[in-house]
């Protein structure tokens, strides 16, 4: 087992002191710091640290001998570490917006390359050839968007601004809807989301909108906006159509294929396939490929499926339809030993707590320490103090 390094990602939606908070660093200049990634994706390859100062970048390592850090099986199904491990800070919304599944990725990504789009072209859709199914675990109180209402019709029928937009929906579908509302133009968005900012705004700002209502979202988007809510962003739309949920510490949710959602505010851990394909539908000043994601989105009422997690000896697991990724939490008292053996390659974040990794080499840890550990490594961990982990694997 290594210790390894991950990659920080400055985007300019994250907070600036949660990460370096928690990795001990230094950020006198309050640069944002959205995403920390562990994994092989060379968006962000993680560093392993060897002896000394030497260090070597994981996705080398585990390339130069995959059967050994790997394991037979992961190394015959995906031939590299299937998953890319993340920790992110969300200070400001992200894009709305929807992955690809397996087939459609690896179409997309070759039709791509054969146009000679280059990897890092603004406008290329397609970074990679693997689907990006993800399970996120709240580390705060989070907030997201997350598929398309089931109670939408009601909703805007109910909804003084909205209700203009029932007859669309009754006669042409949530496809018919959201292919309407993505393709009106500008003044048209405009016009009709005038009112709405101005009844909502002035109610945001006052403190009278809670964080459960799209509105408090919508009028955060809006703010800035004022007096004359002019070139509105037309992902307002999707705050009202979407699940606006509020996730507590320690719950966790799915979001596979097709599922439209978008991060609010808070800290998480996200597990996902090692992909960074994303099609956007607002609420972004990046790319938007309207045909393309109309051609991804899953149309239907979702009924969020939170998880609180199942617990296991030492561990809280919260399962996955996927081959790819499995996500634990592993809690260790003060004193208490857990013994483990790796089934296939394995990355651990240490969040709280000091303790002792002995295994094929003797590693200490403390809070913002993360570990690669290859398949059939057999290992304990002591606890000098309470500790909290979490355990990104493949399943067995």
């Amino acid at each position: 087992m290594y210790k390894i390094k991950g990659a920080i990602q400055h985007y300019a939606w994250g907070g600036s002191s949660f990460i370096p908070a928690f990795l001990s660093i230094e950020n006198p200049e309050q640069t944002p710091h959205a995403e920390y990634w562990l994994g092989m994706h060379p968006g962000g390859p993680a560093r392993v640290e060897l002896s000394g100062n030497a260090r070597t970048g994981l996705a080398d390592m585990v390339r130069s001998e995959p059967r050994r850090y790997l394991g037979e099986t992961v190394n015959n199904q995906f031939g590299e570490l299937p998953f890319l491990l993340k920790i992110l800070d969300v200070k400001g919304m992200l894009s709305i917006q929807v992955h690809p599944n397996q087939e459609d990725a690896r179409k997309g990504f070759e039709r791509e390359n054969a146009e000679g789009i280059p990897l890092d072209a603004p406008h290329r859709n397609y970074k990679d050839a693997n689907h990006k199914p993800e399970v996120m675990l709240a580390l705060s109180d989070f907030y997201l968007l997350h598929g398309f209402r089931k109670d939408l019709a009601a909703f805007l029928d109910g909804h003084a601004q909205l209700g203009i937009l029932s007859p669309i929906l009754e006669s042409s579908g949530l496809r018919g809807l959201y292919q309407y509302v993505m393709s009106l133009p500008q003044t048209g968005v405009d016009e009709m989301l005038q009112p709405l900012a101005q009844k909502i705004v002035p109610l945001y700002e006052a403190g009278k909108l809670v964080k459960t209502s799209p509105d408090f979202w919508a009028a955060r988007v809006l703010q800035g906006l004022a007096p004359d809510y002019h070139h509105i962003d037309r992902g307002v739309f999707s705050i009202y159509f979407f699940n606006v949920l509020h996730l507590k510490p320690g719950q966790a949710i799915f979001q596979g294929a097709g599922v439209p959602h978008a991060y609010l505010e808070g800290q998480n851990i996200e597990l996902m396939s090692n992909s960074d394909n994303v099609l956007r539908a607002g609420l972004t000043n990046k790319h938007m490929d309207i045909p393309e994601l109309m051609r991804h989105t899953l149309f239907e009422g979702i009924e969020p499926q939170v998880m609180d997690g199942e617990q296991d000896g030492l561990f809280k697991h919260y399962p996955c339809p996927v081959a790819d990724f499995r996500l634990d939490e592993a809690r260790i008292s003060h004193g208490e030993v857990l013994d483990h053996e790796a089934s296939g390659p394995e990355i651990w974040i240490q969040y709280t707590g000091h303790a002792q990794w002995q295994g094929w080499r003797n590693i200490e840890t403390v809070k913002g320490d993360s570990i690669f550990v290859p398949a059939g490594e057999q290992l304990e961990i002591l606890c000098g103090s309470d500790a909290r982990f979490f355990r990104a694997s493949v399943p067995a």
